[in-house]
């Protein structure tokens, strides 16, 4: 198979990545949202947290505002280190910066939105 192929194959089997497989780390607007509906029918379970400062809006559904630069000394963040979190800031950069924290501290179950609210708002979607 043609590399390029191979990838375009590759990229369009992520489009069935669930929440349950944090394999990838992230995920698109589309599947938050797909996780969020499946989240309310109590099909799924993971927290939603907000990690951009300063407060810039929230996305509909999310459970935490925790800053990214504090997250790993929140006394909020579930005791479980195998719960699922999302995470999610404006573009990326301060969520990437939380997993890592999260990482460190032992949560093995941490994805990423891909794009932060800018692309969930591109897709969109709204922000409270």
């Amino acid at each position: 198979m043609h590399p390029q192929k191979f990838v375009l194959v590759a990229l369009l089997g992520l489009s069935s990545v669930t929440v349950a497989a944090p394999a990838s780390g992230f995920l698109s607007p589309a599947q938050l949202q797909a996780a969020l509906t499946a989240r309310a029918r109590g099909q799924q379970t993971f927290t939603l947290i907000n990690v951009h400062i300063p407060y810039e809006g929230r996305i509909a559904g999310t459970d935490l505002l925790l800053p990214y630069d504090t997250i790993g000394q929140n006394k909020k963040l579930p005791a479980n280190k195998k719960a699922a979190l999302i995470l999610y800031c404006r573009s990326g950069n301060m969520s990437a910066q939380a997993r890592s924290t999260l990482n460190q501290l032992g949560y093995t179950n941490v994805r990423e939105l891909q794009g932060g609210f800018d692309a969930w708002k591109d897709a969109g979607y709204p922000l409270k």
